[in-house]
């Protein structure tokens, strides 16, 4: 009987930590969704992050392609960065700026 109450308790935990850890996952891409725009000017490495398909590899590549090339003119110029091409720019092209 004992090993029953511990089991389900185990289980509870387990989906209350699943559940916390998928709200913590998705809070950025809320976040970002919500209106909010990133400048790929002006962004930070850590906030660069928060565009669809960019982890931080990809980032550290935006801020040094334009710290090398300079701002980026347009939206669409992200995709000269080596390995962002179209289908992350358009995962991304309503929350991207360059202003």
């Amino acid at each position: 009987m004992k090993g029953g109450r511990n089991m389900r308790k185990y289980k509870k935990f387990m989906a209350l930590f699943l559940a916390s850890a998928l709200i913590i996952a998705l809070v950025p891409a809320v976040f970002a969704q919500a209106g909010k725009k990133i400048n790929i000017n002006q962004a930070p490495a850590e906030e660069l992050t928060q565009l669809k398909g960019i982890g931080v590899k990809y980032a550290a590549r935006i801020v040094e392609f334009r710290e090398t090339n300079g701002p980026f003119s347009s939206p669409e110029d992200i995709m000269k960065v080596p390995g962002i091409g179209s289908k992350i720019f358009e995962s991304n092209k309503d929350i991207i700026t360059v202003e």
